[in-house]
């Protein structure tokens, strides 16, 4: 089992994970000082923090975690060919046969704490004939257990029957029956308990759990599969220098691997292996996924000439590093394109020529400040957002930064009559406003100040977005200051 703690100001603080509830935030997870203390998952964060105030709260990650596990699946697989992850929060290992390659069952335990360890990763290890007395025992048992089939029992038995991986209910009702360990469970007489506990399924019924820990039941480790890997090589005769004639038929032979997946490529990498041991890549990314061969090869005009191909080289490869779902699919009958894959395709040439960082796209979110509704990501990284249905004007174009203006005039609790911008004067002749904006409540700190936004019209019939930072006498700051945040058509 392995547990997993963000990095803290201090090693001897309580940490503490939390994620929404109900009514607030709740503990998600806690490292050893916090639990030391009484601290327990699912507790509400204030009640905690009355109690401990020096408790150090961090946000938890649950999809990140989960897709870091699942990470450490396959890297687990240096110890043996059948790992899975157990929940969320461990690793399950079927080292049969493995063993003695790293020179015995004790020596492979400790060789697992340390590579967690280099990693930053506190484990608890176990090591039993079963799957579910392992779980147990790296639960519930020392840092470090090791056990065969003669001294199973006598180590699983002073475990508490939580230890069986239960539901809360039926730990409950074993706790009123006075069954509190593995031990007093497995001295009661079957009969007893059968016709109670008949009606819950396998995964839950204590019983066959209990069966499936002491080796009565089989309980086999059902691993995932190797992620799939998809490359085309081409191997020479002799050395060449210009890759390109040789580019078509590897993006041919490697489509039709992903079309027989149905697969589509979302990131490729040609590399050449140089006949004096070097080798060269060159990386090209999709919007969506592909797997037309004419259209990848595109994604590589221009790049290849950058590849330092040295003496020559005799062996070519590209592979597919990043792939999703693509299923076959019928073209249209009225023979017209599907504008989305052309739209795909001219994301695909733009980035691979100009960068990933080039091209970019809005992508919008809910904000008090109009500066942080509207962000622009790479295009081949996020997907578009549909904008914002606004019920208030605003301009077509927003400064970034907004940038400061003198004021020369101020109509009293109104927005100036004359003001500086880049050395020009401008003279006001009407106004609509103010529109106060607040900063999100649960972004404020000491110091942010409002914001009271005015349309102003000049002389010559433009009309600027102008707003004063601050009000008189708020305890925030000096004297307010004003600037131009946009203009209107």
């Amino acid at each position: 089992m392995i547990s997993r703690y963000r990095t803290a100001p201090d090693e001897a603080a309580p940490i503490a994970l939390t994620r929404d509830g109900p009514h607030g935030p709740i503990i998600h997870a806690l490292n050893g000082t916090a639990l030391e203390r009484g601290i327990r998952p699912l507790a509400r964060v204030v009640d905690v923090q009355a109690i401990h105030p020096d408790l150090h709260v961090e946000q938890a990650d649950p999809p990140g975690d989960q897709a870091f596990l699942e990470r450490l699946t396959h890297w687990a697989r240096r110890w043996c060919p059948w790992t899975v992850s157990d929940a969320d929060n461990g690793l399950i290992l079927d080292t049969t046969g493995s063993a003695h390659l790293f020179g015995g069952e004790t020596a492979l335990l400790r060789d697992m704490i340390q590579r967690f360890a280099i990693q930053g990763l506190t484990a608890r290890v176990a090591m039993a004939p079963t799957r579910g007395a392992a779980q147990a025992l790296a639960r519930y048992g020392a840092a470090s257990t090791l056990c065969d089939d003669t001294d199973m029992a006598p180590q699983l038995d002073p475990l508490p029957v939580n230890a069986l991986q239960l539901e809360a209910e039926t730990a409950r009702l074993l706790d009123r029956l006075g069954l509190k360990t593995i031990g007093a469970l497995n001295a009661v007489p079957r009969s007893t308990l059968m016709r109670r506990f008949s009606g819950l399924s396998a995964d839950r019924n204590p019983l066959i759990l209990l069966d499936r820990t002491l080796g009565r039941a089989a309980d086999p480790v059902n691993a995932p599969p190797d992620a799939a890997y998809f490359m085309a090589r081409t191997r020479l005769a002799e050395p060449v220098i210009d890759p390109v004639p040789y580019l078509d038929g590897l993006a041919q032979r490697l489509c039709r691997d992903l079309a027989q997946a149905e697969q589509g490529a979302r990131h490729l990498r040609l590399t050449i292996y140089r006949i004096d041991g070097e080798w060269r890549t060159v990386d090209a990314a999709t919007a969506r996924a592909s797997r037309d061969p004419a259209h990848l090869v595109k994604l590589f005009d221009g790049k290849l000439d950058s590849m330092d191909p040295g003496f020559g080289f005799d062996l070519l490869t590209l592979e597919a590093g990043r792939v999703e779902p693509l299923c076959l699919h019928q073209d249209r009958l009225d023979g017209t394109r599907d504008a989305n894959a052309d739209v795909a395709a001219l994301l695909d040439r733009l980035t691979a020529r100009l960068g990933a960082q080039k091209v970019t796209w809005s992508t919008w979110s809910e904000s008090h400040k109009p500066e942080d509704v509207e962000t622009l990501r790479p295009a081949l990284q996020t997907e578009p957002s549909a904008p914002l249905t606004l019920t208030v004007e605003r301009p077509i174009r927003l400064l970034q930064p907004a940038e400061e203006v003198q004021v020369l005039y101020a109509v009293p609790e109104g927005p100036p009559s004359q003001f500086r911008w880049r050395r020009v004067v401008y003279r006001m002749t009407r106004y609509t406003g103010p529109e106060r904006i607040a900063p999100e409540w649960w972004k404020d700190r000491p110091g942010t100040r409002l914001r009271d936004y005015y349309k102003v019209e000049i002389e010559d019939g433009r009309r600027f977005w102008l707003y004063r930072d601050g009000v008189v006498h708020d305890g925030r700051g000096g004297d307010p200051r004003w600037f131009l945040h946009g203009f209107f058509a």
